[in-house]
């Protein structure tokens, strides 16, 4: 193969890896997406007397580069820097998964290369999801987030299923495409070609079967989702006082309340009011949403805030506190959801799967127990903002109801959300401001990932965004009322609270989990491999 051969082969790869997250193009282009990494990947193991294996980590990300670079640019209408910098970060890290393949592969052979390949990959989907350091936008599952009649039975493996789906498939059509070209005969792949049939078709007949046949449950909610569209960069922060945000926000909604109405739901920082948490009744804004909801006392209403904790303490008491210069102590300062309804209290949740470089960085403990006072001078511990252990629901003072409220970039975790069910919510709403990105495939992206969400979790989804897309979701994955961008909307509709819990919601990840396991007994087994190697070479 030559150089040329090998370049056109990468920047095929990429290509096909990128369609499937534009709006036009299927999942299923993923099914031939590592064909031509896989060639690529097999020329370096037969001539390896002939390519060192770095070769494949350079070759790797080069072609990773390019699928980040078409997939995820539109980072950059937020942040230049951050937009280089998850590009060759999340290109990297594929490439050392790559290379770890590659390594496999050339020191133990196909039969034991090929399933490295299969857990290694998905083993580092796994790992990225659960990072301190992480964005795993582009995991291989998600490519199906348009698709959601073939994969109703995310229910039980949610997207790390559908990335093992995706790999195997690959691998198989790479074997007998491979076979083929040296022999020009099947007759051998007749076996392989089976696999391949069923392993393409019974997956999909479930799913659309599934689809087909599944019956939503639960109780009916009337849910009212609020599209203010503040532009974030000129009005959210600077240009438009709280006052005038949140009459938007209220009109919108007034305009479509009925006595039937449960909920009403605001998007991320609707509020951005200097709210301490010990006083969250002070706030003209709080108060002013009460005043709403005594007019309509069955109303509940799920916003988005920025809050802050403080501490009386002398030391920090989390990792993340920041000293104050105003009082004796330190303070937290959270992306958060409040609930407002006509009890007394008013229950928070704070957003905990935070954007790297943006609301956290990363080994906070680590950085202080490093930098200690250093950083704490310089007016704050580690710039991150407060997070919480557990993913609490917001309970309607019945009790009947439990909203897990997942906060922006929280909702592209799956197994992350499954804790909110697990932990009772029957209902699912997702808050956001994707208008930091302008009119390009990120924020259809992120409402896709949403529709996974819900099929895994069998869990309706009212979402609202600052701005494009906010709708409904139903428990099947399928998006309705869904909004136009840059323009206020407001949409009414009913959605069913489930009180069931599916396989994925009660065991998670386990697809990665097993993945890992394998994936170290491959790699001890490749280093046991290179040891009696050496060895036997100084025998020798």
């Amino acid at each position: 193969m030559k150089n040329r051969h090998i370049f056109i082969f990468l920047l095929l790869s990429a290509l096909l890896l990128s369609l499937p997250f534009y709006q036009h193009f299927s999942g299923i282009v993923l099914f031939i997406a590592w064909i031509p990494l896989l060639f690529v990947e097999d020329h370096l193991t037969r001539h390896k007397d002939q390519y060192k294996s770095g070769r494949a980590f350079l070759l790797g990300w080069s072609s990773f580069l390019i699928w980040n670079l078409l997939t995820i640019y539109w980072i950059k209408n937020a942040t230049i820097p951050g937009a280089v910098a998850a590009v060759i970060i999340n290109s990297f890290v594929m490439a050392v998964a790559f290379w770890l393949i590659h390594i496999s592969h050339r020191t133990l052979g196909d039969r034991m290369g090929y399933f490295g390949y299969l857990v290694i990959w998905t083993s580092y989907e796994h790992f990225y999801l659960n990072a301190e350091i992480n964005f795993p936008w582009l995991l291989m599952g998600n490519g199906f987030a348009k698709d959601i009649k073939l994969v109703q039975w995310y229910e039980y493996t949610g997207t790390l299923g559908g990335t093992f789906w995706v790999l195997f498939v690959n691998l198989l059509i790479f074997l007998i495409l491979r076979h083929y070209i040296r022999t020009w005969s099947l007759r051998e792949k007749r076996f392989e070609l089976g696999v391949l049939a069923c392993v393409l078709v019974v997956p999909i007949v479930f799913s659309l079967i599934r689809f087909k046949t599944y019956k939503e449950t639960g109780q009916p909610v009337e849910v009212v989702v609020v599209q203010p569209n503040i532009d974030p960069y000129n009005d959210k922060f600077s240009g438009m006082s709280n006052d005038q945000q949140l009459s938007i926000m209220l009109h919108l909604a007034d305009s479509m309340v009925t006595d039937h109405t449960d909920y009403v739901v605001f998007p991320e920082t609707a509020i951005d009011d200097n709210l301490w948490e010990s006083r969250l009744m002070q706030s003209r804004s709080i108060r002013r949403i009460k005043a709403f909801v005594r007019q309509h006392p069955r109303v509940k209403v799920i916003t988005g805030a920025t809050t802050w904790r403080a501490y009386f303490t002398k030391k920090a008491p989390t990792p993340t506190a920041s000293k104050s210069h105003s009082f004796n102590g330190y303070y937290d300062i959270y992306n958060a959801a409040l609930q407002i309804d006509t009890s007394n209290t008013i229950q928070t949740y704070h957003k905990s799967e935070l954007v790297v470089g943006v609301e956290t960085m990363p080994y906070p403990g680590l950085l202080r127990s490093v930098l200690g006072d250093v950083i704490i001078n310089l007016g704050g511990t580690t710039g991150s903002f407060g997070t919480q252990a557990k993913r609490t629901p917001l309970i309607s003072p019945d009790s009947t109801l439990r909203v897990g409220v997942a906060i922006c970039y929280e909702s592209i975790f799956g197994d992350y959300v499954t804790h909110y069910v697990r932990n009772g919510a029957n209902l699912l709403f997702i808050i956001t401001n994707d208008g930091w990105w302008g009119n390009t495939p990120g924020y259809k992206q992120h409402m896709n990932f949403a529709r996974l969400r819900a099929i895994e979790n069998r869990r309706s989804i009212a979402r609202s965004a600052n701005t494009g897309l906010s709708c409904f979701i139903n428990q099947q994955g399928e998006a309705s009322q869904i909004t136009g961008w840059w323009v206020p909307a407001v949409i009414r509709g009913t959605i069913r609270a489930n009180n069931k819990k599916t396989f994925y919601t009660l065991h998670g990840d386990f697809v990665g989990r097993v993945c890992d396991f394998f994936s170290v007994m491959v790699l001890l087994y490749v280093i046991v491999r290179w040891l009696m190697k050496r060895r036997m070479k100084v025998d020798q």
